[in-house]
């Protein structure tokens, strides 16, 4: 097991920037990932000592980029209780960037992981390590460039337990829901061969689907559109992740992620079997449509 002072050097890093001009800051991507997927943190189940451990080192990495919070520690605790398993305190993590105008963003991924399982850790790099170290990427970009509209950057707990850290969220929101014009969802972002990653939601809001065909593809990455047909089954990912909360409550939605592999929800999702080249592409490509959203949300989600 890698020692707990592994993190704790890490927690003190210099910040690098997480994004220049067009593309995300590889070195401290790659950093977020590997902290977030120690064994130290063994899983970041929710409630245990290690999801802990990883809020705190999301908290710093928010405090290094200048996120503002809604509270004086970004916390949102909430209760999650879901097939016989009860937190009395899970927590989401909520920073701020302002804008001029009275619309959000918000943009999510999920932090908390299955744990251990058979006396196995489930590290979790690329679910969803690898979501939350874009999340963070695209706020490192939007505080040197300030955006038109609110962004709100919500590191979730609960996902694994039935999305109840999203839904959580929705309930005591910290702006009206009425404001809040898109959600921008990622949940695995790391290991696919192929250079591809989805964008689901456009079937359900068709308005999203122009913006993202502007999208460019990286020399590592693309989107493609899709999952998210009823007629798909399993296929269609409307309910797969935090963003169904989104959609339950009539908001936009775009979910960013790769299909499943091998290592889904195994001991062997790890840093050292994510794709460092597809992975830092695919959360520039998640950046340059936030970027796009941003500026087009009156069309995007026109004003209720």
């Amino acid at each position: 097991m890698k020692n707990i002072l592994v993190v704790a050097g890490l927690l003190v890093l210099p910040f690098l920037g997480a994004a220049q001009g067009q593309s995300v800051g590889n070195a401290q991507l790659l950093t977020d990932i590997k902290v977030l997927s120690a064994d130290s943190l063994e899983g970041r189940l929710s409630g245990t000592k290690g999801n802990e451990m990883a809020q705190e080192y999301i908290i710093q990495r928010f405090k290094t980029i200048g996120l503002q919070p809604y509270n004086a520690n970004y916390k949102q605790h909430f209760r999650l209780q879901n097939k016989g398993v009860v937190v009395e305190q899970a927590t989401n993590l909520i920073g701020y960037i302002p804008g001029k105008s009275g619309k959000a963003i918000v943009i999510t991924a999920h932090y908390d992981h299955v744990g251990r399982r058979n006396g196995e850790i489930y590290n979790g790099a690329d679910d969803n390590a690898s979501g939350v170290g874009a999340l963070l990427a695209a706020a490192s970009y939007f505080k040197e460039n300030p955006p038109v509209h609110t962004l709100i950057f919500v590191a979730l707990d609960g996902e694994e337990l039935g999305l109840q850290g999203a839904d959580a969220f929705l309930k005591q929101p910290p702006v009206p829901l009425e404001q809040i014009a898109l959600n921008v969802n990622m949940d695995m972002l790391s290991i696919n061969d192929k250079g591809e990653l989805f964008a689901s939601g456009t079937y359900h809001y068709p308005q999203l689907k122009a913006y993202l065909l502007t999208v460019k593809a990286r020399p590592n990455a693309r989107l493609i559109l899709g999952h998210d047909k009823p007629e798909q089954g399993h296929d269609d990912w409307t309910n797969q992740s935090d963003h169904y909360q989104f959609h339950k409550r009539k908001i936009p939605f775009v979910y960013f992620g790769v299909e499943d592999h091998p290592h889904y929800h195994k001991p062997s999702d790890d840093f050292e079997n994510i794709n460092q080249a597809f992975y830092p592409d695919a959360a520039a490509l998640v950046l340059d449509f936030v970027k796009i959203a941003d500026t087009n949300l009156e069309s995007i989600s026109p004003v209720k």
